[in-house]
């Protein structure tokens, strides 16, 4: 990147961190949180915000050791092994599954403005997912403009939503434990069940920001204070929603609800159209579009990488990978043609993805060790005992998140769930047995991530102030 361009600082990180972070989970999951955890929603989604924190871990200290231009990816590059780079390669495809919880997400509002489609429920879920799908054929050049004009809309829907709400709550009551089955109504087990559920909604403070080193001034520093700003915020934004979404009605009529069913006691007719259209579907809708579009060229690496066999590389006169966007629509159509419920398919997704967290964050103990210039170079200055706790942490948050996701499917997503990984694990060593991926090319793309990094401190490392 040349000299003379702008780099972004703190609070332009803060800014796209922030926009990144809040989204559709928090519109769709948080009625699933209360069905847990009654009221206490309030603390599970603060305290939610820096568990999830923790649970990646390995984003928050990576970026604070190297310069790692291609974020999440030159990270697992670096520390995963052939098996799990290819379980990594595999977890993308089964992505689809929170393309599903996307359309589910836009069915359930739909029918908020007509019940009927209710009737209606997978039949309008399976024409929304495959009229998404059929959009990505020939590009979406409008995606950014659409994201970026749903994003205002979208705070200014949550904004609306906490003003009307937060007077309509009584303070004295939300705290009371005798009212309306206590403050704790699931216990600890759906405390950390309502956590664990939120996930999803909660996890978003760290992608956008690891992602950005290659074009932010003092990467280092700038991208690990930004994503700790990030968490404070969302987790006092998250809290007020949670507020008003866990006191204004009673549990029954908002357990596993979305948000709409709370706007439409707080706001004007109006208003509440707006928040329905355009902060839930809008907001659906956008992340559902950037999805798809996010997906494709990861996709494209997956089938050249060999992961799949070699008909998944097949592409149209214009690039567009036929074979394996087709599987990637497949995957995304099982939880709407089995009826699965929104909050399972999200879980389908988190579960495998906590897993390589956990293979992450325990990574990170070989750093300061493998490292030694760089880990003293690091702009968080925590001592090596401290740090060490800190990846062990990380990895037992996210195993908590996916043994409480697991345990709380029903019989039939259970065996889903199990046959997804033992499947995607099993196609992840065949793969390799087979030849069909080079190891000594995985190693060389890990070797090359190393260099990369390690050029970028010796070259840049003395613009930073660490």
């Amino acid at each position: 990147m040349s000299e003379h361009v702008k780099k972004l600082n703190l609070w332009n990180i803060v800014g796209l961190g922030l926009g990144g972070a809040i989204g559709t989970g928090i519109f769709v999951l948080l009625g699933f949180g209360i069905q847990y955890s009654g009221r206490s929603i309030l603390p599970v989604v603060m305290i939610g915000c820096f568990f999830m924190l923790l649970a990646y871990w390995f984003h928050l200290v990576m970026p604070s050791i190297f310069i790692l231009e291609g974020g999440d990816y030159s990270m697992k590059t670096m520390l995963f092994n052939p098996t799990f780079s290819g379980v990594a390669a595999f977890i993308t495809v089964i992505n689809g599954f929170a393309m599903s919880s996307y359309a589910i997400a836009i069915t359930d509002y739909l029918s908020v403005l007509w019940p009927d489609v209710k009737n209606y429920y997978k039949l309008v879920s399976f024409v929304i997912i495959t009229v998404f799908f059929l959009s990505t054929v020939g590009g979406s050049r409008f995606i950014t403009l659409l994201e970026n004009a749903v994003t205002i809309v979208l705070i200014a829907s949550l904004i609306m939503f906490i003003i009307f709400g937060v007077p309509q709550v009584h303070f004295t009551k939300y705290f009371d434990p005798n009212y309306d089955g206590g403050f704790f109504r699931g216990g600890f087990s759906g405390f950390i069940s309502a956590i664990a559920v939120m996930g999803w909604a909660c996890q978003g403070t760290t992608m956008a920001p690891v992602s950005m080193a290659a074009v932010t001034k003092n990467p280092k520093r700038t991208i690990t204070e930004g994503i700790i700003i990030i968490t404070v915020i969302l987790s006092l934004v998250y809290g007020l929603m949670a507020y008003v979404a866990g006191g204004v009605l009673p549990y029954a009529k908002i357990a596993g609800q979305n948000l709409s069913v709370t706007a439409e006691a707080i706001l004007p007719k109006g208003l509440f159209l707006f928040f329905v259209v355009g902060g839930g579907i809008g907001a659906i809708a956008s992340s559902l579009l950037g999805g798809l579009a996010m997906v494709r060229y990861p996709l494209i690496h997956i089938a050249e990488d060999g992961w799949l066999p070699e008909m998944f590389k097949m592409k149209s006169k214009n690039g567009y990978p036929i074979l394996v966007y087709s599987v990637f629509y497949l995957v995304s159509v099982i939880p709407i043609l089995t009826g699965m419920t929104l909050d399972a398919a999200v879980s389908l997704v988190m579960i495998p993805t906590m897993i390589m967290n956990i293979y992450m964050n325990l990574g990170c103990l070989t750093i300061p060790k493998k490292y030694p210039k760089q880990w003293a170079n690091r702009s968080i200055k925590i001592n090596h005992t401290f740090y060490n706790i800190c990846c062990v942490l990380g990895a037992i948050c996210a195993g908590i998140v996916a043994f409480n996701l697991f345990k709380d499917l029903n019989l039939r997503d259970t065996i889903i769930a199990v046959i997804m990984l033992a499947l995607m694990f099993f196609l992840s060593w065949l793969r390799l047995k087979q030849g069909a991926v080079s190891k000594e090319k995985l190693e060389e793309n890990k070797r090359e991530v190393v260099k990369k990094a390690l050029e970028a401190e010796n070259t840049l490392g003395g613009n930073y102030e660490i």
